[in-house]
């Protein structure tokens, strides 16, 4: 029979980490006497981050004292000690490989059914002193697993674990954290892992997104781990257009449009989406590499990209004052994830200066597809000089059947007209919003400033918007990821101290920034990027939760460790690549 070994409990706790304060729960430690076992923790245990751990559906995580030994023997250690892979209940018997989700256990007074195998993250690495950790768990089919308290009692070390229920036609903890991390994927397990009423709801939407996923995809990857950002993963690589136009959109604003010199039809884009350029500045120089919305998402009549040119910024000047019509320009394919989504809810597109770019490419698409939706357009901007795109956005939203629009100027020019050329005085406001009735069931895109984003996400949840609802483009990269880090000043993406001045150049095209390779102080292009403080994701490190996928806009990679399932074509896993030469990443 099983036997419960030991009771490990702790609470989190700060501990430095390359230079960085993490708060984690990791460390637990045999509790004498008996412990209760509540509906969310274990007495005096607690969780750092509460996103990836804890909760109702991960109140308690076992693994097992065979685990130790095996992993005594694969890497040549005797110091492990009980608690340190971070369990609460360390068991002897209850394999992987045995245990089904949904099988149920008392153990003490109290009563447990087994929701999900563990989910790996880089803490148990500092935990065990071993960095590859999170990777050894999950491909070795010795993760764990966690319980959640059905009835709330008493434990101790030394109860026996009797099994009470055992879930019928369900997978084991070893068949289901192989359906989501490995490579294979087969349709009818991800249905058989449906059926499981006890699987916990992180688990769910995972399979779920695999079951979406078209067979045989060209694309590959894995969609039951991939971030949205990566969600439409992109061919690698630069392609020759030409500029077949150039025209001033406002003071500030500069528009092109460009075509392919070969005859072949460009690549479709989606409303929202965006190109990189590879701009040549000078010809013994690096080229730098920007990020650019396209404004029309027609590709028949080739891209349209918009560019604000900055008093200092590099790239814009370089193109309002070098660039002409039929030069050549290196385009990327388009690519990103802030896409209009389908549906027959309303719409608000919600934008400040230059933000109406991409928002611009969906009103264009919801006037050309004769949207019934309801669409509201809302534009912040200073004066009418500073106001791309007005008299277009203006016919687009009276060319749509429930369209509407509110813009604001916040000093306007003595040529600024009230009621024609703007609404009102001032600025967008959580007011303005709740005068505008936006629907708590409207699917809202925010592209602007960071501030007015900030304010305009604060100003659409007290209007009872769900965050899921809230799709948000940031010019300068993603929002990060970097689970359990302590918050620190934010700093602009900045070229790395003692910067390497020979290796592959690796160009992080939407932070601006590049930077040489230097392969004996980074371990993966994940650490040359938080190096260069350029917004990152991640959270195992090692090539298992796809947190880090990105796009690869080009270049080629190898990585060390192999990930357990590759990243769709056109994308990479930072946290583990290294660079065969220059490389251009999407972050």
């Amino acid at each position: 029979m099983a036997r419960l070994l030991s009771v490990n409990v702790g609470l989190p706790r700060d501990v430095e980490w390359k230079g960085r304060t993490v708060r984690t729960g990791i460390w637990k430690y045999p509790v004498a006497g008996r412990c209760h076992a509540g509906r969310l923790n274990l007495d005096g245990d607690g969780q750092g981050d509460l996103a990836g751990h804890g909760g109702e559906q991960r109140a308690v995580l076992v693994y097992q004292v065979e685990a130790y030994r095996h992993w005594e023997t694969t890497l040549g250690r005797k110091d492990f000690v009980l608690g340190q892979f971070g369990e609460n209940f360390t068991v002897e018997g209850l394999a992987d490989a045995e245990v089904r989700i949904g099988d149920r256990y008392q153990i003490g007074t109290a009563l447990f059914e087994v929701t999900q195998p563990r989910v790996t993250c880089y803490r148990v690495g500092i935990r065990t002193n071993e960095p590859r950790m999170p990777a050894l768990l999950t491909s070795s089919g010795l993760p764990g697993f966690y319980l959640r308290v059905l009835r709330e009692g008493e434990v101790g070390a030394g109860d026996e674990i009797t099994k009470v229920g055992e879930a019928q036609d369900a997978l084991t903890v070893a068949e289901t954290n192989a359906l989501l991390y490995s490579p294979a994927h087969p349709r009818e397990q991800l249905e058989r892992a449906l059926r499981i009423q006890a699987l916990s709801p992180g688990w769910r939407a995972s399979f779920e997104a695999l079951l979406k996923q078209p067979a045989n995809s060209p694309a590959g990857g894995n969609a039951g781990l991939a971030p949205t950002a990566a969600g439409h993963p992109a061919a690698p690589g630069f392609r020759r257009l030409a500029v077949a136009a150039v025209r001033a959109e406002s003071a500030d604003v500069l528009s092109l449009t460009l075509q392919g010199t070969d005859g072949q039809p460009l690549p479709a884009a989606l409303p929202g989406q965006y190109v990189v350029l590879r701009l040549p500045l000078a010809p013994d120089g690096p080229p730098i590499f920007r990020s650019y919305s396209l404004s029309s998402a027609d590709a028949a009549q080739g891209y349209r990209i918009s560019v604000k040119v900055e008093p200092n910024g590099k790239a814009g000047n370089y193109l309002r004052e070098h660039v002409r019509v039929g030069d050549v320009l290196d385009v990327s394919a388009p690519r990103g994830s802030f896409t209009l989504q389908p549906g027959d809810g309303p719409v608000v597109l919600l934008s400040a200066g230059i933000g109406a770019t991409p928002v611009r490419a969906m009103l264009h698409a919801l006037s050309e597809a004769r949207s019934t939706r309801r669409v509201l357009w809302l534009h912040a901007a200073r004066d009418g000089q500073h106001h791309p795109f007005a008299a277009e956005a203006r016919g687009l939203v009276q060319s749509l059947a429930h369209g509407s629009s509110r813009v604001c100027y916040s000093r306007p020019g003595p040529l600024d007209h009230a009621g024609r050329d703007f609404d009102a005085l001032g600025h967008l406001s959580p007011e303005t919003l709740k005068a505008l009735d936006v629907l708590p069931a409207a699917d809202v895109y925010l592209c602007g400033p960071p501030a007015f984003m900030a304010d305009m996400k604060a100003a659409l949840a007290s209007l009872h918007v769900a965050p899921e609802r809230i799709h948000a483009e940031i010019f300068t990269g993603g929002e990060s990821l970097t689970p359990g880090i302590a918050p620190a000043p934010a700093r602009p993406p900045h070229p790395p101290k003692d910067e390497a001045d020979a290796g592959p150049l690796i160009s992080f095209a939407r932070s601006g920034i590049a930077a040489h390779w230097n392969a004996a102080t980074y371990q993966s292009i994940l650490e040359l990027a938080e190096a260069c403080d350029v917004p990152v994701r991640w959270s195992c490190r090692a090539g298992v939760c796809h947190n880090c996928e990105s796009g690869l806009v080009s270049g080629t990679v190898v990585y060390q460790p192999d990930p357990l399932d590759a990243p769709a074509a056109g994308n990479v896993l930072i946290c583990c690549a290294r660079p065969r030469g220059d490389v251009v990443v999407d972050i």
